[in-house]
């Protein structure tokens, strides 16, 4: 499996992430990623979200939840993006859906993990290098909020978790496109690829290890 960034062979390039002024990147590679649909007004579909998941079903624009297992993201008022490990999501959408089609609700999932992937970026001036590429007011996004945008000619979501960088959501036909506009931007301030390390307290870093083994696949 390759991720939509492999032949820029970011490994070999990456290097432990220092406070130097420099821009840091770095894309987190295989997450698992699914397009949930419902109506909330449904009796138990947030519930059985919650219940699978373990995330509490965002209401508000742009809202995220957040846990050790990974994000779920509010991008409409009847869809989210859920972004965890692959191994754990295939477990969660098979659950999900038996869950749906029990209780009959009007609701799917659908996996999109073959077609997004996701950046890490951070440094003292990221938010600089995004007002280069886009018009939204990126320093206004709140913590555990989330905006869908366009950076250059490519839609994005821009995650913003912590005050420490924000997560660009892309998809895999703008790969390319994205990663260069981002490594373009930042040349300006020293751009540099930063080693990821799994931690086990962030809800997206977290992902970078690998989860208990499967329930269902077992």
């Amino acid at each position: 499996m390759e991720s939509p960034l492999h032949h820029f062979k970011l490994d070999a390039e990456a290097q432990p992430r220092r406070a130097d002024g420099r821009i840091w990147c770095n894309e987190l590679p295989h997450l698992g990623y699914a397009v949930l649909r419902g109506d909330t007004a449904e009796a138990g579909f947030s519930q059985l979200v919650e219940q699978v998941t373990g995330l509490a079903l965002p209401l508000k624009a742009g809202a995220v939840s957040q846990g050790p297992q990974g994000v779920l993201m509010w991008t409409s008022p009847d869809e989210w993006l859920l972004v965890s490990h692959r191994q754990r999501l295939a477990d969660w959408t098979a659950q999900l859906d038996a869950g749906f089609a029990a209780q009959q609700l009007f609701a799917q999932t659908v996996d999109s993990s073959g077609g997004l992937t996701l950046a890490w970026l951070g440094g003292a001036e990221h938010i600089t290098v995004l007002r280069h590429l886009g018009v939204y007011d990126f320093e206004s996004i709140p913590l555990g909020h989330m905006v869908s945008t366009v950076l250059g000619k490519a839609t994005v979501q821009v995650i913003r978790l912590d005050t420490d960088g924000v997560f660009v959501v892309f998809r895999r036909s703008f790969a390319d496109y994205v990663w260069r506009l981002l490594r373009r931007a930042a040349q300006p301030y020293g751009f540099a690829v930063c080693q990821l390390e799994a931690r086990s307290d962030h809800p997206l870093f977290a992902q970078l290890a690998a989860p208990r083994p499967s329930l269902i696949l077992a």
